[in-house]
């Protein structure tokens, strides 16, 4: 029997996949079709996001291993620095995401890990100041096409609903990161006193190299769109072909045009998801580049905080996958999404509510694993949303790219929060990040009720027969 599809509306529809097995014929399995782009997709975008990730937060490491003493910077200095990194990662958020449309992800995408991967290195050289900024906003424009480019990607892979588990599964990659950055940290912590007297410069230099050394085997892994990928053998391709066919236009020959780019641009719900994110992007950019800062402001030593980074991100990777899993079954992500922006919202509260973190630690810490373990999978589930959404390509490329820049404005905001001084209770950004999570909730709640009028308008207008690639996942 076919499957049958539940749509946000509650109304039961028939699958595409009917069609998709009666056109396409007993030669290929689905299921083992989509393992196979699994196998072939998932793990390589996955790996190149870890390492964005981990070059954009391995400051917060670098930072409590010696960076400010070393430069001379103040510490508000720094953070205009973690600020730059975002301003040149939100004004080149769309050119990128229009390059890549114009050329392939196999020379776009390890083209940009290479760039990003030499600047990073670099930071492990720089003697002031000047040097920490300039390379920090080059950082951010150099990074700022990975993950845009990769939720476009997907979407001409898989069908709507299958690419929410995809983007939560590359996105939990940055927890990933987290856990490794902190592991790594302590590791190269310990080359201090070789060559130079602390050792945050080897953070940098050797997770640096190894960025560009992946990537340069990146153009032999990562691979184009479904109609010349060699992995796949004709009857694959037609079959992918026909199930994007079947779902959405992703099979679609779409030139390049600016008319779509101004549609996104007047749409409100291309904003909405935009804010979705921006309510988020906070939350989770101040964790990441000051979760080291905020633990060894409990009492610990630098060594200690780097480790005791590890486990609320290994939390977190698993939060964000299995809330990935249920929200797929389930068909949901409002809910879901405002559902974990409350669980980690619980965790600043108790962060807050911890009069002396110095006395009481522990408080803070298991404080710290319901922020980790419900900010990332709120994130992944938030960006999945446009990709599932937005019918057009080049109009979906733009939306995500609206997404992210409006969404990295709030990590611009973020990162003036946690001051020098302001710890061990760090009540600015803390609070800061709980009324960002309580805003996450209002406005996902917004969107999923603009998606259900749409989807009922959309009914009334169809009938009793309703294209199933036209409703809205809410």
């Amino acid at each position: 029997m076919a499957e049958k599809d539940r749509d946000q509306t509650g109304n039961v529809s028939q699958s595409p996949e009917a069609s998709v097995s009666e056109t396409a014929g007993p030669v290929v399995n689905e299921k083992s079709l989509l393992r196979k782009i699994d196998v072939h997709l998932l793990p390589a975008v996955a790996l190149l996001y870890l390492l964005s990730f981990l070059d954009r937060s391995n400051v917060g490491n670098a930072r409590i291993e010696g960076l400010l003493e070393d430069l001379g910077m103040p510490g508000d200095h720094y953070l205009t620095g973690l600020s730059l990194y975002f301003v040149g990662y939100v004004l080149f958020e769309i050119p990128c995401n229009i390059i890549l449309k114009r050329t392939s992800p196999r020379i776009w995408l390890p083209t940009l890990t290479i760039a990003w991967g030499v600047v990073a290195t670099l930071m492990g050289i720089v003697q002031n100041e000047a040097g920490f900024l300039a390379a920090r906003f080059f950082l951010g424009v150099a990074e700022s096409g990975l993950f845009p480019g990769v939720t476009y990607y997907f979407s001409m892979w898989y069908k709507r609903r299958e690419r929410q588990y995809r983007v939560a599964l590359f996105f939990s990659a940055a927890s990933l990161a987290g856990a490794f950055g902190g592991a790594l940290a302590y590791g190269i912590g310990r080359l201090k006193g070789v060559v130079w007297a602390n050792g945050w410069r080897w953070i940098f230099i050797l997770e640096g190299i190894a960025t560009v050394l992946i990537a340069a085997t990146a153009y032999g892994f990562i691979h184009n769109y479904p109609d010349t990928s060699k992995f796949l053998d004709d009857d694959e391709r037609k079959l992918v072909r026909q199930r994007l066919a079947a779902d959405s236009d992703a099979t679609h020959q779409e030139d390049f045009s600016w008319a779509a780019v101004r549609e996104a641009l007047r749409d409100p719900k291309c904003w909405l998801y935009g804010l979705g994110f921006h309510t988020m992007s906070l939350p989770l950019y101040t964790l990441s580049l000051f979760l080291p800062t905020i633990i060894k402001n409990l009492g610990y030593t630098a060594a200690i905080a780097q480790l005791l980074t590890v486990p609320p991100y290994a939390f977190a990777f698993g939060t964000t996958v299995g809330v990935a899993v249920l929200s797929e079954r389930l068909g949901k992500r409002a809910v879901f999404i405002g559902g974990s922006a409350i669980f980690a919202a619980i965790g600043y509260s108790i962060l807050l509510g911890n009069i002396d973190p110095v006395a009481r630690p522990g408080v803070s810490y298991v404080a710290v694993f319901f922020a980790a373990g419900g900010i990332y999978p709120a994130s992944a589930l938030v960006l999945s949303w446009p990709t599932i959404n937005v019918s057009g390509q080049t109009k979906r490329a733009t939306a995500t790219a609206m997404q992210i820049s409006i969404g990295n404005i709030g990590a611009v905001v973020g990162t003036q929060l946690y001051r020098t001084y302001d710890g061990p209770r760090f009540i600015v950004g803390h609070s800061f990040a709980l009324g960002y999570l309580l805003a996450n909730a209002i406005v996902v709640t917004v969107l999923a009720v603009v998606l259900s009028k749409e989807n009922k308008r959309r009914a009334s207008i169809a009938g009793e027969i309703m294209d199933v690639a036209s409703v809205w996942h809410m």
